[in-house]
Formats: structure tokens, sequence, C-alpha cells
């Protein structure tokens, strides 16, 4: 019974760490990288479908990503969606090819996006801690139910602060990776 609670409270706060992780690929670091347009959707013959699923999405320099649809015909629909996003790019296309600079992050940029980072992260650390509340009730459940002994509801109060401890370590140690890679120049 513990176990099983234990369990899918790891797995639980495993799937935060790694929601956590999906929302920092969005916040860029000046540097061109793929990830940046996973989020980018394009009308595909009606139907809305992942940018990366219609086009080649490669990175031409540092500073610079191309993106070359598989269609000619889609070359306006992926500049269109790209510009439509948040993300604050400006593509321009040369034929086949769409070329998106992306613009040196300022100092002031970069703060901002520090502060963004970390409500990410606080974000996750709450999903962390709202999950050791579900897993405490459940053990406040099962001793009433009588299914478990005192000390086991203890025990398992202890391990389940452990874990918890655990992945928020975890997520500070992604957003101090995060925050020094965006305040390097």
């Amino acid at each position: 019974m513990i176990d099983d609670i234990l369990k899918d409270a790891k797995v639980r706060m495993g799937k935060s760490i790694d929601s956590f992780k999906q929302e920092l690929l969005k916040i860029r670091t000046g540097r061109a990288h793929p990830s940046i347009l996973n989020q980018v959707m394009v009308s595909y013959y009606g139907t809305d479908t992942a940018l990366s699923q219609v086009a080649n999405i490669a990175v031409e320099d540092s500073r610079t990503l191309t993106v070359t649809p598989w269609e000619a015909p889609m070359v306006a629909a992926v500049e269109k969606a790209i510009i439509n996003s948040d993300l604050g790019l400006n593509p321009s296309s040369a034929g086949l090819v769409i070329r998106i600079p992306l613009p040196p992050l300022t100092e002031e940029r970069r703060r901002d996006l520090v502060k963004v980072v970390r409500k990410e992260a606080e974000g996750g650390r709450i999903a962390v801690r709202n999950i050791r509340r579900d897993a405490n009730s459940e053990f406040k459940e099962a001793l009433k139910e009588k299914m478990i002994s005192e000390d086991e509801d203890r025990k398992g109060h202890d391990q389940v602060q452990k874990l918890t401890d655990q992945f928020v370590k975890e997520i500070d140690a992604i957003l101090e990776d995060k925050e020094k890679d965006l305040m390097s120049v």
C-alpha cells in the first residue's frame, strides 16, 4: 500500500519535472536552437500541424535558424505561423528556405527572462508540493480505513517528504543552470 502511493507520487513528480523542462525549452537563451519552434503550429491543408512535421528545421549559425518546408506552397503558411507565434521572431523567405534571425538578447530582456524562468520553477515546485499533499492525504485515508498503522503512516509521510525535497532540489538545479545560460553573453 505504502509502496504504491510512493511509486505513484514519484512518477507524478517526475512528470512535473519533465513538464518544467519542456516549459524551459520555450525560453530562448540567445543561441539558435530548433526546439524554439517546437510549439509553432502550421495550418496544413486545414489542419493545425506541428512545424517540425511539415518542414525541416536546422541551425545555420549561432543566431540563425533555417526552415525548409517539404512542399513549396507551404512557405507562406509556415512564415505566417512563425510570425503569429508569440516568440517575437521575424522570418524572411528566400525561395524555399525561410531564415529566422534571432536578435541578440539585451541585458534587460535577459533579466525579464530570468524572472519568467523563476516563475516557471516556482510553478514546478508547487506542482511537486501538491503531489506531496495528495500522497499524504492518501496515507491519512488509509490510516482512517485501518489499512495501515500509525507508524506506517508516519513512515510514509517521511518518505514522501524526502521525495519532495529531492525533486525540489532537482528543480532548483535546473533553474540555476538555465539562469547561468540566460545571463551568459
